[in-house]
């Protein structure tokens, strides 16, 4: 217990050292910014402004500057580069001042070179050839754009933005809960509650109408006897939608949102006693609406998206025998301890394995000498889901298949949600030294030492957590029942990856099997692991890394590890489950 309390205590003290356990985090940075700029753009606005309302916009400058600063991996990052890069080119126009015209040039400069994937990279070029535009008239309206109405939240109520408009509600059904989509033409400030008698969700959305076919409409699901039966569209005030969503029998609910469409995903979980017996896993498959990409269901054989992502490379060849998971009876192998874990002792097994391509959408993760971590790790998972589609009684998951943002909280209920055995999340490392490079593997647990820290903080970025979420995070971690299995698969995938890319990567460092507080690996009911596969920072590494044949070869690895990590355990059969 002293040991655990040590390195709780050196993972605080090296999380304050690189920005994780500060505070204010990157979101609330971002909103408490954004919520300023409103008040001092009606300042800008304004015939004749004055030298108070130039401290102010620059004041609010600087703190967008802080936030890229303090958190350059951030999905807010991009935002921030955006909004202080106009605000100060809005300013240079008011003012005339060179220090504005300088430092929006420098932030949406940045935001282009160092943010390519963000959907506002595009377009920078024509907001720096405002700079070369006549000045506007005096008096004129500033340029303006409505920011991510999913990161500000309630910080934008009541500033009015363009008018958006609802177009469609979608209900899916999903294991363990069902999925509301509320599909719109952009995007939106929200506020979510919950409230009793009768229990019920809602969310308020501001600057928002509906299309005639759903204002003032009650959407009845009466097919099953399943929760959300019944969805309410109204008008809160007269520019402000709510849609309540009937909550009897939810146990909990989650709101986030997806991008290129907008739309805002509420997923309520059953409780302890569902009155619905969910579909099987086939028929979910077939049933599940295209809108809800985030709804994970395996990939047929031979599609062409898959196809398309490795047709550059070899057909891999079957995994050798000796990986293949033993035979029915045979009695698994001692945990690295030396001792049966429970999971052992209760016989159990590998089959249905969530694959977690990191970052994606606005936040494209560590970037560096041409290779962006989300579009990398993206195609080793779909490289890895193809190879094991092969495998005799294996399912494969994704928890994304496009460059789209999935909250880390969201991937791990997607494995939760499909009963996964396993879950691997794909990353690539960064470092401000050029020399740092290797391969490393982590599971969950408090970070042993300041590097391990370092890269947890890096990683959990985007998380969007306050510091009230620590206590619920130091529980889980503290109470993680499957850190011997974590560590044995973690162990596996180190080793596999290592041995196979020492052949085409002389200098490949092996960094070891580590421990650190991921928050993509908390609350993951399964033997969970986080893989760095190399240094996109590095120049040898990040060649390798653009290459199909190197790419393949960690696929490869992959595979290799988690039949290796399948062949320890009791045998699952020859037929993948087909329920929870």
């Amino acid at each position: 217990m002293t040991r655990t309390v040590i390195a709780f205590v050196a993972f605080l003290a090296a999380s304050a050292a690189v920005g994780l356990a500060q505070h204010p985090t990157a979101r609330e940075m971002y909103t408490a910014a954004l919520a300023r700029e409103q008040t001092a753009r009606i300042a800008l606005a304004a015939d004749s402004p004055d030298s108070g309302t130039l401290a102010e916009v620059r004041s609010v400058v600087n703190a967008y500057d802080a936030l890229v600063r303090a958190f350059p991996a951030s999905g807010y990052t991009d935002d921030a580069l955006w909004q202080g890069g106009r605000l100060a080119l809005d300013a240079f126009f008011k003012f005339n001042q060179t220090r504005e015209k300088t430092t929006a040039t420098r932030l949406l400069r940045l935001l282009a070179s160092d943010y390519p994937a963000s959907k506002f990279a595009k377009q920078v070029p024509e907001q720096l050839a405002r700079i070369d535009q006549p000045a506007a008239p005096k008096g004129a309206p500033l340029h303006e754009e409505p920011a991510r109405g999913a990161a500000v939240g309630d910080a934008l109520q009541g500033v009015p933005s363009r008018l958006r408009t609802v177009t469609a509600i979608r209900r899916t059904v999903l294991a363990d809960a069902v999925r509301i989509t509320i599909e719109l033409d952009g995007e939106v400030a929200f506020h979510d509650e919950r409230i009793a008698n009768p229990t019920r969700v809602f969310l308020d959305l501001g600057s928002t109408r509906a299309v005639p076919s759903l204002r003032d409409q009650t959407l009845r699901f009466n097919g099953d006897a399943d929760i959300v039966r019944q969805v309410r569209v109204g008008r809160h005030t007269t520019d402000t939608i709510r849609v309540v969503l009937d909550a009897g029998g939810v146990a909990s609910y989650s709101v986030f949102a997806l991008y290129d469409p907008f739309r805002l995903v509420i997923d309520c979980v059953r409780g302890p006693e569902p009155a619905f017996a969910p579909p099987p896993l086939a028929a979910r498959a077939i049933a599940a609406p295209p809108l809800t990409r985030l709804v994970p269901v395996s990939t047929p054989r031979g599609t062409s998206q898959i196809a398309a992502a490795t047709e550059a490379s070899p057909e891999p060849p079957p995994p050798p025998a000796a990986d293949q998971p033993p035979a029915p009876g045979a009695p698994p192998s001692k945990n690295a301890g030396g001792g049966f874990s429970i999971a052992r002792q209760l016989g159990l097994g590998v089959s249905r394995i969530v694959i977690d391509p990191g970052h994606g959408g606005h936040d494209p993760g560590a970037k560096g000498r041409g290779v962006d971590e989300a579009e990398l790790v993206l195609d080793i998972a779909l490289r890895v889901e193809k190879i094991l589609e092969k495998s005799p009684g294996t399912e494969v998951i994704l928890t994304r298949r496009t460059d789209e943002f999935v909250p880390l909280q969201e991937r791990t209920a997607i494995a939760n949600r499909e009963g996964a055995d396993l879950f691997l999340s794909i990353h690539a490392n960064a470092s401000a030294n050029p020399t740092a490079r290797g391969i490393e593997t982590y599971f969950l647990n408090f970070a042993s030492n300041m590097n391990a820290a370092a890269v947890a903080a890096r990683e959990n970025a985007a998380s969007g957590q306050t510091m009230g979420a620590l206590p619920d995070f130091v529980k889980a971690i503290a109470l993680n029942n499957k850190i011997d299995e974590s560590r044995d698969f973690a162990t596996e995938v180190q080793r596999a990856i290592i041995d196979k890319v020492r052949g085409s990567n002389k200098t490949a460092k092996d960094l070891g099997v580590k421990q650190a507080p991921f928050v993509v690996l908390i609350g993951a009911a399964m033997p969970s692991v986080l893989a760095e596969i190399s240094f996109v920072t590095n120049p040898q590494e990040a060649k390798l890394l653009k290459s199909n044949a190197y790419r393949q070869k960690i696929a490869e690895a992959l595979v290799a590890a988690i039949h290796k990590y399948q062949t320890s355990l009791k045998a699952t059969g020859p037929v993948a489950r087909t329920s929870h």
